[in-house]
């Protein structure tokens, strides 16, 4: 295992142990669920940035069309789908002991999200449905470039343009007062270590899509 890794693991072990042991600061509503900050947020950053990896490789691909920078943009995006649901897991899990219910139709920034979420596995599904490789990476790599540019009105602009329960509705509460400084110590090392576990697990999975690759090619080749 190379190095950068096993310094992901002590990070996120580190982080996982400060946020049990951190004492939590009284803030109204929130009381000791704010330790999700430390799960929930750091989770969303996530996503946003293996979306955005996902993204670069499917532009690449269409610049030069090679079959492995479609598998890497696969394997991104499917690394960035398990953060996101696990942001809306743990989110609803927060809106459970906050507001009350599991879920509320009555938040646009939960529902949009869902609807993200809905968006990129459409994108999985399409992947799905071609068994030509280079047309299902050219149709996966444009819907792709669709998806991306949907997150940001989905996820920023359109939730601040409507009545919202979230905390920061008119800003980002990993920036404001909503965040107690204390907080701050685990959560900036916890978004930093998420990241690095979601470039960890894309690098296993595009290892295991290329294993994959060179098994049916062999295949093909031995049965032809």
């Amino acid at each position: 295992m190379k190095p950068w890794k096993y310094a992901v693991a002590i990070w996120m072990t580190l982080v996982i142990i400060g946020g049990f042991l951190i004492e939590i600061p009284e803030i109204p509503i929130l009381l000791e669920s704010a330790r999700n900050l430390f799960l929930h947020v750091p989770m969303w950053f996530t996503m946003f940035v293996t979306f955005g990896m996902g993204l670069v490789y499917s532009i690449r691909y269409l610049n030069c069309e090679r079959l492995e920078l479609d598998r890497k943009a696969a394997a991104a995006t499917q690394v960035g789908l398990l953060f996101g649901v696990c942001g809306l897991l743990t989110g609803s899990l927060w809106a459970r002991f906050t507001w009350g219910t599991w879920w509320t139709f009555a938040e646009p920034k939960m529902n949009l999200a869902a609807l993200a979420m809905l968006i990129y596995v459409a994108y999985l599904v399409l992947r799905t449905a071609f068994d030509d490789p280079e047309q299902r990476a050219k149709l996966a790599a444009v819907y792709n470039v669709f998806a991306a540019t949907t997150i940001p009105f989905l996820l920023y602009i359109i939730p601040r343009q409507m009545a919202s329960l979230h905390p920061g509705a008119e800003g980002n509460p990993a920036f404001s007062e909503i965040t107690a400084p204390e907080l701050r110590y685990i959560f900036y090392p916890a978004v930093v270590g998420f990241i690095g576990l979601a470039i960890w697990l894309f690098d296993v999975l595009d290892r295991y899509k290329k294993v994959q690759q060179q098994l049916k090619q062999r295949t093909i080749y031995e049965n032809s």
